[in-house]
């Protein structure tokens, strides 16, 4: 695999649906780079559903590690991946690696890099819930990982800030924008409205999208999530839920038994990424845990009410788009029934922000790797150029 190329070569390492979707835009700009390239590693994490975001970008990984197992221990995960991306980082030249948000693919991929002293960039950095279960473990992964990186690409201003508080060096910090929104815009200009599952009423006054997966939620929290939407149903025969199943065997337990066969409600396999954009696009608003549908719900005026009692995107409850209500059942019966049954409430939700960037972000990126990287880049980093980009302003 070592490559005798002239250009520096970018190990981009993806393991989940949401890194694929976020990294995606980040590969295409390093393929069109005059000095970088590439080199894109699959952990398999979501295997599927990773597959299916690479098939809509017109990517292919480079390597794919395969390290999952059928219910698999967080140990067992970090030792494989260990092994695997500690081994191919020894045996090829890489002149630097890219790593996303904060999974477990993520985390483990900095820190072999840092034991053979490859630098790293690491995308959506300075997120903070500041609980260190919640997000589990994805609070410390991101942490720690704020700790291995050489770059650090803050998706916001306020990211940025949190940052500067732990003391990471300034100079070291990108305000970039989130590739998210780089993302959402090319699948809506590079695809058409896909259709909902069968038997899902394209009409998006009717239609409410929930997704449920994160691991603090399984068990108690999200069987209550399911008992809210049951009876959400039968007080509202008039609307219709969509719930895209997360292929975890843990959450589908505790889903399945409540919702299964109920009227009203369609529990269907993982969506192709522009199958759930068409639905999110499609539906009235969104109930999730999810904090690329946080982002994308925000860049597109689609309220959202979170399954969670903190956010690393501040920025969205800010901007209206996103409110924070929990797993409770009562909390998310009156949120749901306040968006249903109270316009003005549902109106204040609906103003598309761009809060999280400007579609720029993986330009942003590579230039700022281009500059660090290779001589020339430097050389014309230091002509006179338009001011940096500010995601505030």
């Amino acid at each position: 695999m070592t490559s005798l190329s002239p250009k520096k070569t970018i190990a981009v390492i993806v393991g989940t649906r949401p890194e694929a979707i976020k990294l995606a835009p980040v590969i295409r700009s390093l393929q069109a780079s005059k000095t970088l390239q590439p080199l894109t590693i699959s952990t398999s994490q979501h295997a599927e559903m990773t597959a299916q975001i690479f098939r809509s970008f017109g990517i292919t990984p480079d390597l794919d590690l395969r390290v999952m197992r059928p219910r698999q221990s967080l140990w067992d995960l970090t030792a494989l991946l260990s092994t695997s991306l500690g081994e191919m980082f020894s045996g090829n030249r890489i002149d630097a690696v890219v790593v996303q948000g904060d999974t477990t693919s993520a985390f483990v991929g900095g820190l072999c890099a840092f034991y053979h002293k490859i630098p790293v960039a690491h995308v959506e950095a300075g997120l903070r819930s500041h609980d260190r279960y919640s997000p589990f473990p994805e609070e410390l992964n991101r942490v720690m990982l704020s700790r291995l990186a050489s770059w650090h690409f803050a998706p916001t201003e306020f990211s940025a800030s949190l940052l500067r508080a732990e003391n990471i060096p300034d100079d070291s910090i990108f305000v970039s924008g989130n590739t998210v929104v780089d993302a959402l815009q090319w699948m809506i200009s590079h695809s058409t409205t896909s259709p909902l599952p069968a038997g899902v009423p394209e009409n998006p006054q009717k239609l409410i999208l929930v997704t449920c997966h994160r691991r603090e939620n399984i068990g108690a929290p999200m069987r209550s999530v399911a008992l809210a939407i049951k009876h959400l149903s039968d007080m509202h025969p008039e609307i219709h839920f969509l719930f895209p199943l997360h292929p975890n065997p843990s959450v589908r337990e505790n889903v399945k038994p409540v919702l299964a066969d109920q009227p009203g409600i369609s529990l269907c396999e993982p969506l192709n990424h522009d199958e759930f954009l068409s639905a999110l696009q499609q539906s009235r608003f969104v109930l999730s845990d999810s904090g690329g549908v946080q982002e994308e719900a925000t860049a597109l005026g689609k309220p959202v009410l979170v399954l969670r009692r903190e956010t690393e995107r501040p920025e969205g409850v800010t901007a209206g788009t996103l409110r924070l209500i929990g797993t409770d059942v009562q909390d998310i019966i009156r949120e749901t029934e306040n968006l249903l049954t109270n316009p003005a409430a549902y109106e204040a939700m609906t103003n598309g922000s761009n809060v999280f960037g400007d579609g720029h972000a993986a330009e942003h990126i590579t230039r700022i790797l281009e500059e660090k990287l290779t001589p020339s880049a430097r050389a014309r980093a230091s002509e006179p150029r338009i001011a940096a980009f500010d995601l505030m302003h």
